[in-house]
């Protein structure tokens, strides 16, 4: 079996993400309008529920422009996220072409979104790296078993 090989990969905005924040938010729009549409509804409520759902477009918008941004590196034995140190990469969610992944390292936590089309050249190598596991550490030399007279 081959390690992964090390790896570079640029790390931005997500289109991907902004279009999956904007359908979760239009359905949410939606099923407030349907349902301000009823009757009998008051008219406070109807305030509240619009006021909550403009915060949540306004949240998701500024989530999405404060995006992180850098570089993620594999070096075959730890993740490295902007020269920040060692850390390691869990997976939250795979659709082949993006990745929605948590980096760890010490205190500092990142949800990071990969696409395949911020660098089409390396995505390959880097989904390895994501799933492949460290190098593991040279084992110590092993005592050969004492022989039996």
């Amino acid at each position: 079996m081959h390690d992964a090989p090390s790896v570079s990969y640029p790390v931005g905005r997500s289109p991907w993400a902004a279009a999956l924040a904007a359908a979760l938010w239009l359905a949410g729009a939606g099923a407030t309008l349907a349902w301000s549409a009823q009757p009998q509804v008051a008219a406070w409520r109807i305030a509240l529920a619009w006021t909550a759902v403009g915060v949540a477009g306004v949240a998701a918008w500024r989530a999405w422009r404060l995006a992180p941004r850098g570089l993620l590196t594999w070096d075959g034995a730890d993740w490295n996220w902007n020269d920040a140190g060692g850390g390691r990469l869990q997976v939250a969610l795979d659709l082949q072409r993006v990745l929605l992944v948590l980096w760890h390292g010490g205190e500092d936590r990142r949800w990071l979104w990969l696409e395949r089309a911020s660098c089409p050249a390396r995505w390959d190598e880097m989904r390895r790296a994501v799933y492949s596991r460290a190098r593991p550490a040279a084992l110590p030399a092993a005592q050969p078993p004492a022989a039996k007279p």
